[in-house]
């Protein structure tokens, strides 16, 4: 079956033995390090997320847990996620371009199949999506695939650095805002006792009850939150990935220096510039005026350098023989990034939205380490018993399917045995 889709003229997917095990690995170390942040978002209300001081206990050991959160995830891997899909386009587009067939077609059937699913997990179950968001700059950041490395980072660092100066701003400005437009931000920055007892309630009631606010969220993330803050961010992200595969930094070509110069600098640099902004915040007392829009400048740029750290950890760890198992592990992970995804949402929301357990802001901090290790040992379980039967992950599965208008073959091929002597 194999053989019959590569010998034909219709595009096909990448077939597992083409797959980069370095891009796999590191998707797979990102999307589990996704959740450290969005367990927050699943089990708070909105408002934490953005701002500590607004929901929960924050001394002690929860706000312990909340500043390693911060440090070591907060942006860090949506940053990896972001870049490892402006590399997953040149690499898809490439292939095709290679073998004399359009791009064009493949890309924006399968980044509209991303925005479509989305929509749905976004509206149906969690307004923390950010499909729909990737989706939005894929369709964009396609333009930018045959730019030289050189300009590609040039333009996405500019991008970036855009979406931080709209930030920086918005802050200076603010005593120049109507008054009304202040207090509407404070409200959504620091809730009064009756919008938080009305957020509680509603995700702890049933799967319709929670609709009003899944939708009124999910609707400001992918319209004024999107055209004023992740565009510029993770359309530049994307294309700096694009750089940073055309370089081999993303595939593990560069050199064990290289590597350990990035996770010098991660840890060296971006880790102490988003401590002090940790520190500065805190001084402030969490005030909207100076965290909403200054205050977050330190963990915007610092965790660009954090996720630099990883990605050369994850490099060196690909590289070496004795972590081959894990990282293999890893990258099964990674290819089914996509179901994974998903996954969390629905066990999460299970765990604490009302038509599951209804545990929604009854948990503190210190608790979502250990939430976190379950769905992690889950995931990093499954996830290769899964690939040793079946090519994709089931939504992966379903998403290539819809992207080359086909059904496409699931089961492995099963490699005959040889005959005994």
């Amino acid at each position: 079956m194999d053989r019959q889709v590569r010998m034909t003229n219709t595009p096909s997917p990448t077939s597992p033995s083409e797959r980069i095990v370095a891009l796999d690995a590191l998707r797979g170390f990102a999307i589990l390090g996704i959740l450290v942040m969005n367990v927050q978002s699943f089990s708070m209300i909105r408002a934490a997320y953005i701002n500590p001081t607004a929901f929960g206990d924050l001394t002690g050991l929860n706000k312990l847990v909340w500043i390693v959160s911060h440090v070591l995830a907060d942006k860090k891997f949506m940053t990896l996620f972001a870049m490892l899909y402006g590399a997953g386009i040149v690499l898809l587009t490439g292939r095709l371009e290679a073998k004399g067939r359009g791009s064009c077609g493949v890309h924006y059937r399968r980044t509209v199949w991303l925005i479509v699913i989305g929509l749905m997990h976004a509206y149906l179950l969690w307004s923390g999506d950010i499909l729909v968001t990737y989706g939005m700059c894929a369709l964009v950041a396609y333009l930018f695939r045959h730019f030289s490395p050189r300009k590609s980072l040039a333009i996405g660092l500019s991008s970036f650095a855009f979406g931080s100066l709209l930030y920086f701003l918005a802050g200076v400005s603010m005593q120049r805002w109507p008054q009304s437009a202040v207090q509407s931000m404070l409200h959504n920055w620091q809730p009064d006792p009756d919008a938080i007892a009305r957020e509680v309630a509603a995700y702890r009631s049933g799967w319709l009850g929670q609709m009003p606010f899944r939708a009124h969220s999910s609707w400001f993330a992918q319209t004024t939150y999107f055209l004023f803050h992740t565009l510029w961010r993770t359309g530049g992200l994307m294309i700096i990935g694009m750089a940073l595969f055309k370089w081999g930094v993303l595939t593990g070509q560069r050199t064990r220096r290289f590597y350990a110069w990035s996770i010098a600098a991660g840890f060296g640099v971006g880790v102490p510039l988003i401590a002090v902004g940790v520190y500065a915040n805190f001084k402030a007392g969490w005030s909207m005026e100076y965290s909403m829009f200054l205050g977050m400048q330190y963990n915007y740029w610092g965790s660009i350098l954090v996720s630099a750290a990883y990605l050369g950890i994850v490099m060196l760890a690909v590289r070496s023989l004795r972590l081959r198992g894990a990282t293999n592990v890893l990258a099964a992970v990674g290819r089914m990034a996509f179901t994974n995804y998903l996954m969390q949402t629905v066990l999460c929301t299970l765990l604490f939205y009302g038509h599951g357990f209804g545990l929604f802001g009854s948990m503190e901090r210190i608790w979502h380490p250990l939430i976190i290790i379950c769905v992690w040992t889950l995931e990093l379980a499954l996830s290769p018993l899964w690939l040793s039967r079946f090519r994709f992950g089931p939504v992966e599965w379903l998403w290539r399917s819809l992207t080359y208008r086909a059904l496409q073959p699931m089961r492995r091929t099963p490699v005959p045995s040889s005959p005994a002597i």
